[in-house]
């Protein structure tokens, strides 16, 4: 084989190595695409997690109603947090714990304050998030190293955006006449379908790799006890500031309903949607929701006895810095606007994965064909013989020659 063929040969089978790492990226999109509505899945296979209503007219009850129906319904049971879904179609997830140590999420119908069902510890939205997140790689030490697998994957992304933008002359070209071509064979489609999705996806791909990029960042800084957040350290209330009932039992703390309306004074535009009760006598009581930026969340830490607030993390105590990194993961996954915002990340989500697949038939192909012409030039090529030639014969070429 000559040394032309045989390094052609190389760069095939060094093509053909690739092909693992072009599976596992369809497979992390996806999952990724599967997770972005995840959630809405599980709600339409398990009836348990729907907040139907009892009546048409029926308005959603306060949380101190909410409680006060699951005391009624689970005695023994304490209520330690309440979160309020985005979407109104959700029941409330309600964490709990018993005095025998279990603890468990239930969801509750917020029109009824009914238990109506226990929330599995690990369920198909846990699945593919862990599947597309980390690979299922556990957490033993700092961030597993399935979290860096996948989220180095951002930045082969953005240099695949980057170059194919360089390859295609005039892109945006395409945005005023798209070519889809279905009756010039499999190949033409494809690359049609590969060139189209890639330009209407410009900004999809451009967010979902640069925040791809920051997970990596952000493992990393984890892993090495570095942080950037302003997020203030709250002390636990003092023993003498515990007011007392009667001797060792702390005092009732105030109604949760007007913690909240505290909160939402303090915090212009605040929609409470979770709450973390105190977990012992000195510990406050943590109200949270989003505000007029749907991307990050803004917190109260209040003390449970006289509604004083101890500290809060609001929009304006962030840096410019921690406004960019705290927008990262909503950014990647939609979760910050409703059931719309989903539907346009999983819809550009499956518009990607699409892209990568066609991708891959295109280079599978040219890869296979190369591979195959490769193969058959250097059966044709003449092989040089290697046989010594007798002496008798060398000797009488010699005599004719002179």
């Amino acid at each position: 084989m000559s040394k032309k063929s045989r390094s052609k040969l190389w760069f095939l089978v060094h093509s053909w190595l690739a092909l693992p790492i072009w599976f596992f990226v369809l497979i992390v999109c996806v999952t990724g695409t599967l997770a972005v509505v995840s959630q809405e899945i599980v709600w339409l296979a398990n009836p348990e997690m729907r907040a139907s209503k009892p009546s048409d007219d029926a308005q959603p009850l306060s949380y101190d109603q909410v409680i006060a129906a699951i005391n009624r319904a689970e005695p023994k049971a304490i209520v330690e947090a309440l979160s309020r879904p985005d979407e109104s179609h959700f029941a409330l997830d309600v964490d709990i714990s018993y005095p025998d140590g279990r603890s468990v999420t239930v969801y509750v119908n917020p029109y009824t304050g009914v238990i109506q069902g226990v929330s599995p510890a690990f369920n198909f939205q846990a699945f593919t998030r862990a599947l597309h997140g980390w690979w299922l790689v556990p957490f033993t030490n700092g961030y597993s190293w399935g979290w860096y697998l996948v989220s180095f994957l951002g930045l082969p992304m953005l240099a695949s955006l980057v170059t194919g933008l360089v390859v295609y002359k005039r892109f945006w070209k395409g945005f005023f006449k798209p070519t889809l071509r279905f009756n010039h064979g499999a190949r033409i489609f494809w690359g049609d379908f590969h060139r189209l999705s890639g330009i209407w996806s410009i900004w999809f791909i451009a967010v979902i790799s640069i925040t791809g990029t920051w997970f990596m960042i952000q493992a990393i800084l984890g892993d090495n006890q570095i942080t950037i957040s302003s997020q203030p350290v709250v002390p636990v209330i003092a023993r003498d500031k515990v007011p007392m009932s009667s001797p060792g039992v702390p005092a009732p703390m105030i109604p949760l309903d007007d913690a909240i309306n505290i909160a939402t004074q303090r915090i212009p535009g605040l929609e409470a949607s979770f709450v973390s009760l105190p977990s012992n006598a000195y510990s406050h009581l943590r109200i949270g929701g989003r505000g007029w930026y749907p991307l990050m969340f803004q917190t109260a830490e209040i003390n449970p006895y006289n509604g004083e607030i101890a500290a809060s993390h609001l929009l304006s105590d962030r840096s410019g810095l921690e406004f960019v990194t705290e927008s990262m993961r909503p950014l990647h996954t939609g979760d910050f606007g409703g059931l719309w915002i989903k539907l346009i990340w999983f819809f550009f989500g499956l518009l990607l994965s699409m892209m990568v697949l066609s991708g891959l038939l295109i280079w599978s192909k040219r890869t296979a064909l190369a591979t195959l012409h490769a193969l058959k030039r250097s059966a044709k090529e003449p092989r040089k013989s290697t046989t010594p030639r007798p002496i008798a014969v060398m000797q009488a070429e010699t005599s004719e020659g002179k």
